[in-house]
């Protein structure tokens, strides 16, 4: 019978940041993880660290923080990383409205950010298309916060940093079953596994039914999944610079619901191609360690999950990527779905059913945007110091 200060249910990316918040104050963690190794989706993201698409105040904040403590545990385990910033590219008349709106309002809302013209666009990526399919480009909204890494090789290597250098323990391939208080603390059990700890934070993404499956019920959480692809390596070392997105973006994240001039382009876009609308596609474009590029994505929401991915949705990201990315191999090598927790209006749930028990759910597909900052703040709100 191990006893530890905090026992942590999943080692997605929310568990480990958990994990690090915990450990680094020199407190005993152990995670348990019911798959040989984490495989959701922390690693079936873009990998992007998006500070930009946060709404002002207490998430873009969270984001901001969530960022320092990324750059601090990458240069402890020596993970390599993107730190280019972002461009976000308009080729319509509304869509730079609404990017010059957004970079005029927001530095006094803590964002940093700039309205680039086209030549100053250009200049900060050569993956940029100047006049393709979806027009001329206007200009772009530029932001230095944005950074990327490759989630796949994050989840891979943390949960050997993480044993190495705060002395985390990991029970890979044990799903926990059970928390049960007993005495002063509570037993978390799996198949094999006990440990008997002061509190419990569970992180279990898109499982609502074996812990706490009232709880979820009642919370309003449904799930979303999106498609993706990758690219092979991209030949000689080509850099992407920047993460790239378009004017379809602008109308996804909740940062730019202050622009008065949003609705207009939300409406241009729902009238002339609502089969964007209709699979809330949105177009982003990161590069992995390797040099491949994530191409996506879509958005189904709903709890019945269907399991095959739709050959025309793909079709439709890449025809509408493929209007503002240029690079030398476009061709998908990789294609794949994920499932994320989200609620319909909240940035962020967390539930409390029991004292010191802690389940932290949907950051709404910012789970790598968020996870850093959100796992300090509820050891933080847990008084775990």
């Amino acid at each position: 019978m191990r006893h530890v200060d905090v026992a942590i249910v999943g080692a997605g990316i929310l568990g480990l940041a958990h994990a690090y918040a915990a450990a680094r104050l020199g407190k005993r963690v152990l995670v348990f993880e019911k798959k040989p190794k984490a495989n959701g989706a922390s690693v079936r993201n873009f990998g992007m660290v998006w500070p930009i698409g946060q709404p002002h105040g207490e998430m873009l904040a969270l984001s901001l923080r969530s960022r320092e403590l990324w750059l601090e545990i990458l240069a402890a385990a020596r993970l390599p990383y993107r730190n280019t910033g972002s461009l976000h590219l308009t080729y319509a008349a509304d869509e730079a409205e609404v990017a010059q709106e957004f970079a005029v309002a927001a530095p006094s809302l803590g964002y940093r950010c700039e309205w680039l013209n086209p030549p100053q666009t250009l200049a900060r990526s050569d993956a940029v298309v100047a006049e393709g399919s979806l027009g001329r480009l206007r200009g772009s909204l530029w932001s230095d916060t944005e950074l990327t890494v490759d989630p796949r090789q994050v989840l891979a290597e943390l949960p050997g940093v993480l044993p190495e250098r705060y002395g985390v323990g990991f029970c890979f391939g044990e799903q926990a079953r059970t928390i049960e208080s007993s005495g002063s603390g509570y037993l978390v059990e799996s198949a094999q596994q006990q440990c008997i700890a002061e509190h419990v934070i569970v992180c279990s993404g898109e499982d609502f039914q074996t812990l706490y499956p009232e709880d979820y019920a009642a919370s309003g959480l449904t799930l979303c999944k999106l498609q993706m692809m990758r690219t092979a390596a991209q030949p000689d070392g080509w850099q992407l610079g920047p993460s790239l997105a378009a004017g379809l973006t602008l109308r996804f994240y909740p940062a730019f619901n202050i622009c008065a001039s949003l609705p207009k382009l939300a409406k241009r876009i729902a009238e002339e191609t609502p089969e964007y609308d209709r699979w809330a596609i949105h177009a982003l474009v990161s590069q992995t360690a390797d040099g491949a590029l994530t191409l996506g994505d879509s958005h189904e929401y709903g709890l019945d999950i269907d399991i095959f991915n739709k050959e025309e949705v793909d079709d439709l990201i890449l025809n509408y990527t493929l209007g503002f990315l240029k690079a030398p191999d476009t061709r998908v090598a990789e294609r794949w779905y994920g499932v994320y927790a989200k609620h319909p209006s909240k940035p962020l749930v967390v539930m409390n059913p029991e004292d010191r028990v802690r389940i932290v759910a949907s950051p709404g597909g910012s789970g790598m945007t968020l996870s850093f900052g959100v796992g300090e703040q509820s050891i933080r709100e847990m008084g775990i110091a």
